[in-house]
This record gives C-alpha cells, sequence and structure tokens, in this order.
C-alpha cells in the first residue's frame, strides 16, 4: 500500500475515534450546566404545592435541589441536594420494578397493563372503559394493583421488601414521613374505591383495603433529589447501583420499566414532556422528578410546586435546560 494511502486509510478509521471523545462530556461541563440551571431557576415562582394532601401543602416551596448520578457513580449537585420530600408517585416505579423481578415482565404487561390510559392518574372510569383493566403500573389503579401483587405472606411482609427494594436503588435506608403518611390515610377513599373495583374485577393479588394502605405508605417515603438521582441512574446502568456497585434488577428489566415510564411518567403531559427531553421519566405530587438518560445517567430534581398536571415546575425546567446543554436527548442521536 502506498504511503499516501496508508494514511488516508488511518485518518479515516481515527475519525470516529476524535468525534468520540470530542462528544465525551467532562466533570467539569457537567457540573457548570447543573449549576446554571440552579441559578437559573431557583427564584422560579410558578406553580403551587399539591393541596388534596394536606401535609404537602404545608412543605416548603422554596425547596430545590439537582443532582445528577452517572454510571460511574460520580454526582454533581446543587441547592438542597439533601432536603427530603415525600417520594409519592416516583415509588410506582420501584415496585413495579419489584414485582417485576418476582414475576416476570409478561406478568406485568398480561396482568396489569403497560398502555397509557387517556384520563387522569386517579381516574375511575378508565378502569371501566378498558374492561377492568388499570393500563399501566404508573396510574393509581395500576400502582395499587402492583402492590398488591408483591410476593409476600402477609401485610407486614409485603412492607418490608417494597421499602428495601426502594432503598436497595436509593443506596441507603429510607424512611417513611409519618406526617405525610397519616395524612394520605386520612384522604385516600378515591383509591379504597379504586382498589374494590379491581377487586371486583378480580385483578387484585391480595385484600384490596390491605394493598391500598401498603401503596400509601410507599408514597409517603421520604426521599431527595440525591437519592431520586441514584435510583434513576440504577436503571440507567443496567439494574446495578453505580454508588453500592450492587445488582438491584436484572440487566432484563430496566429497558422494559423505562418504557411505561415513556408513555406514562408525567401523568397527563407525558407526551409533551417526551417531545422535549426524549428521557423516560416519572414526577411525583411530592415536588420530584427522576429522569434516566439510559446507558449513561440518572437525574433527580426535587422542589415542590406543580403545573396544573402535577408535575414540578422547576424540575421539568431545570431537566429540560440541562438535556438541551448537554446534548443528552437520545432522540437526537
Amino acid at each position: 500500500m502506498k504511503p499516501f494511502f496508508f494514511k488516508l486509510l488511518i485518518l479515516v478509521l481515527l475519525i470516529p475515534v476524535v468525534h468520540a471523545k470530542q462528544s465525551t462530556l467532562s466533570p467539569t461541563q457537567i457540573q457548570q450546566v447543573v449549576n446554571e440551571a440552579y441559578a437559573r431557576f431557583k427564584n422560579d415562582n410558578e406553580g403551587k404545592n399539591a393541596d388534596y394532601i394536606k401535609a404537602l401543602a404545608k412543605v416548603n416551596p422554596k425547596i430545590f435541589g439537582i443532582v445528577i448520578v452517572d454510571k460511574n457513580g460520580h454526582i454533581y449537585q446543587a441547592g438542597d441536594a439533601k432536603t427530603e420530600v415525600s417520594i409519592q408517585s416516583v415509588s410506582k416505579v420501584f415496585t413495579a420494578a419489584l414485582v417485576m423481578s418476582q414475576r416476570g415482565s409478561k406478568f406485568v404487561q398480561e396482568k396489569i397493563g403497560v398502555n397509557a390510559t387517556g384520563l387522569p392518574f386517579n381516574s375511575i372510569i378508565a378502569i371501566e372503559l378498558h374492561n377492568g383493566s388499570a393500563s399501566n403500573p404508573f396510574v393509581n389503579a395500576g400502582a395499587i394493583q402492583t402492590t398488591s401483587w408483591v410476593q409476600a405472606k402477609n401485610s407486614k411482609e409485603r412492607w418490608s421488601k417494597i421499602i428495601a427494594n426502594m432503598s436497595a436503588y436509593a443506596g441507603r435506608k429510607l424512611s417513611v414521613n409519618q406526617d405525610i403518611y397519616i395524612s394520605e390515610l386520612s384522604d385516600n377513599k378515591r383509591n379504597q374505591a379504586i382498589a374494590k373495583l379491581l377487586d371486583a374485577y378480580k385483578k387484585m393479588g391480595s385484600d384490596p383495603l390491605e394493598a391500598t394502605t401498603v401503596y400509601t405508605k410507599q408514597c409517603s417515603v421520604n426521599i431527595n433529589a440525591k437519592d431520586l438521582a441514584t435510583m434513576g441512574a440504577t436503571l440507567a446502568n443496567h439494574g446495578v447501583n453505580p454508588l453500592t456497585k450492587t445488582r438491584v434488577i436484572d440487566a432484563a428489566y430496566p429497558s422494559k420499566i423505562m418504557a411505561i415510564m415513556i408513555t406514562a411518567g408525567l401523568y397527563d403531559n407525558a407526551g409533551d414532556w417526551l417531545y422535549k427531553t426524549g428521557l423516560p421519566a416519572k414526577s411525583g405530587v411530592g415536588g420530584g422528578i427522576l429522569a434516566i438518560v439510559p446507558g449513561k445517567m440518572g437525574i433527580g430534581v426535587v422542589s415542590p410546586p406543580l403545573d396544573k398536571y402535577g408535575n414540578s415546575v422547576r424540575a421539568q425546567k431545570a431537566i429540560t435546560y440541562i438535556v438541551e446543554k448537554l446534548g443528552l436527548n437520545p432522540l437526537k442521536r
């Protein structure tokens, strides 16, 4: 081979390598963008705390924390990264993952469903319209049903497995916010009705009221932005917690969980969210949003004021900003 053509061949072969190096984000870049997102939105006063659960209305609306945990365990943070709020509906992701681990992905798809309902997250009509199906694990009906199918001898063991599973994803021992739990217990009659209706359709795996109580408890678990980011990073890292290095879920399942997050993660605004970010995500009315960049990182943001859909205003803006600045939208590659 002539020298000129040999040099040309080497150059062509090196182009992808050079491009890959140039596209790799440095820790400094990531931290800078996290800092920018915090500074840009910390004084944003849009939205308001959820008040249909009385204790949530009392949470400090100024809380705002952003954390990224990547697949290698590197942590980038700004603001109130360790200030706790209740996990609420973000918990649905991890109980669904637990049932999937115990019973398989086909069970979740066929027994609970993986489609969006097209109706509000606490809809009773949706169950009737879908022939007694909850439709997916991230609406209240599906989440209560999912909780009922956690393999356990009794309520105590069911709860023990649920909190241990969430703690494994977070990489630390999580605990219940008793004030939130008691407040939610006094206001969960609609969820009780949903569970009873599902039971009438023979879709529950345990007593409907017991499952509703355990579900209410799981929503009352305290988490912070670092916990959310770590939990998301565990799914992004094919089921291995990047901080503890412990495998939490079989590598076959995170892609299934993320698929449901894409279709139903942000309540009635899931389509707009995907359109803007391309990321699987899950929100909770406590003010947390967990977003996942598959194969790369988890992003956790906590900020209690919500929009009309029940999603944190600051969290959505911060994550969208980070995704745009760092080029993290997987649909743009």
